[in-house]
């Protein structure tokens, strides 16, 4: 007995029947639906107060790099050298000009860490999954002090990531 009311009460809504009461279907209804406009990008994330310098607590690796963790991941594994990674980040020249950013894009990037500057491939690989962690990022790890594209930082930068996913 449900069945067939709710096959009758569907059948009515569709062709009609209770327009006399003010109800009507979609799909009764002959105008176009319109998409909504798309959403606003995220804003600019503001450059950090240190984003000059890397303060006293930083860790220092051989190669220059500086780094700080901001959040702790709950993984063990760190991804390797040839992993791809999706990260969330942004990007600052040491003078606090904000040059990329995955957030204004509105999506995390996935890179592969053969494929990206020095100073990431080290320390990406430091972090684990959910972590984040500012970086201070030397000229000789990045993009050295003469870029060949004129969208890349010249000397030291610094960027914040946050580490969502690995995967081999």
């Amino acid at each position: 007995m449900k069945r067939c009311l709710h096959r009758w009460l569907v059948a009515a809504l569709l062709t009609g029947a209770f327009a006399s009461l003010g109800w009507r279907s979609a799909a009764a209804d002959s105008s176009p639906i319109e998409p909504l406009p798309p959403a606003p990008p995220p804003p600019a994330p503001p450059a950090p107060a240190d984003v000059a310098a890397a303060p006293a607590d930083a860790k220092t690796t051989a190669s220059g790099l500086a780094s700080k963790v901001l959040f702790k991941g709950k993984a063990a594994t760190h991804p390797g050298p040839h992993d791809r990674v999706t990260v969330q980040y942004s990007g600052w020249t040491s003078d606090g000009k904000l040059f990329d950013s995955s957030i204004t894009r509105g999506e995390p990037s996935v890179l592969s860490l053969d494929g990206v500057i020095k100073g990431w491939v080290e320390g990406l690989q430091l972090m684990v999954k959910g972590e984040k962690r500012r970086f201070w990022i030397p000229a000789d790890l990045a993009y050295g002090d003469t870029p060949s594209n004129r969208d890349e930082p010249a000397g030291r930068w610094s960027s914040t990531s946050s580490c969502s996913t690995s995967s081999k």
